[in-house]
């Protein structure tokens, strides 16, 4: 090999060692992009590319090799391809959100079941208002929809929904512009949201308030852990990465985006 040729291999060699991709869960890619944006400034030459999709596509891009790094707002389960590593680093809860003007407090898992399944199609029903109600539901892929059905028992396809939406702003957004509409998305993303003046309400979940500091003390039963995952254990600038969002000195950007640190 020519010495010219050889200067170009070693420099793709080097451009490819310094990049990752990843790709995946909706909920851990804000924290995520927060994350490389500051490992990016501490490692000059290091460039790192979110990419969102579901947590499905997450767990499927790094089995396949096609990320380097997947996204899943999920625990790993049984099906998932052999020899994938899932890393923890934050916490995260479900919360059942309304509109503000909605007079109901709560519901029970039984009025939530026959809610999203068409056997309550209005708000009077339960103590509310005359009004249809809008079920909001998550998009297939998505780990939020899995968690949300493991934990009322209910079959995705069961679920007779009025809108589908794909990432937590937008649930909060279609949930904030429709008075008989309820949905479900990231508790720090609605507390954060209800906080700044959005028109939402977050439903207590078995009489415990859905907060992060519920989430955090661990009252709160509908939560999960935010992974990152790659092919059998990271190596390069996978682990440096890795490494770097589990310390503790990011731990503000996991209180930044309203999610749990991991001790």
């Amino acid at each position: 090999m020519s010495l010219a040729l050889l200067f170009f291999a070693c420099a793709d060699d080097d451009s490819a060692a310094s990049r990752l991709t990843l790709t995946g869960s909706s909920t851990v890619a804000p924290l995520a992009s927060e994350l490389a944006r500051r490992f990016e400034d501490r490692r000059p030459g290091a460039r790192i590319d979110v990419q969102t999709g579901g947590s499905s596509r997450g767990v499927s891009d790094a089995a396949s090799g096609t990320a380097d790094i997947g996204m899943a707002s999920r625990a790993r389960k049984d099906a998932d391809p052999e020899g994938l590593v899932f890393t923890t680093i934050a916490l995260d809860g479900i919360a059942l959100i309304v509109h503000a003007e909605n007079p109901v407090a709560s519901l029970s898992r039984d009025q939530v079941v026959s809610v999203y399944t068409g056997g309550t199609v209005n708000w009077s029903s339960l103590g509310g208002s005359d009004l249809p109600i809008s079920v909001i539901n998550k998009a297939e892929g998505r780990s939020t929809l899995e968690l949300f059905c493991q934990f009322f028992a209910l079959e995705t396809t069961a679920i007779k929904a009025s809108v589908v939406i794909g990432d937590n702003a937008q649930g909060i957004k279609t949930v904030a512009a429709n008075p008989g509409a309820i949905g479900y998305v990231s508790v720090g993303a609605a507390e954060f949201e209800r906080d700044q003046g959005a028109p939402i309400k977050l439903l207590p979940l078995d009489g415990v308030e859905a907060s992060v500091a519920n989430v955090k003390n661990g009252s709160f039963a509908l939560s999960r852990p935010l992974n990152l995952v790659t092919r059998g254990e990271p190596e390069g600038l996978a682990a440096e990465f890795i490494a770097f969002a589990r310390a503790e000195a990011q731990h503000d950007l996991v209180d930044g985006q309203f999610f749990v640190p991991v001790e």
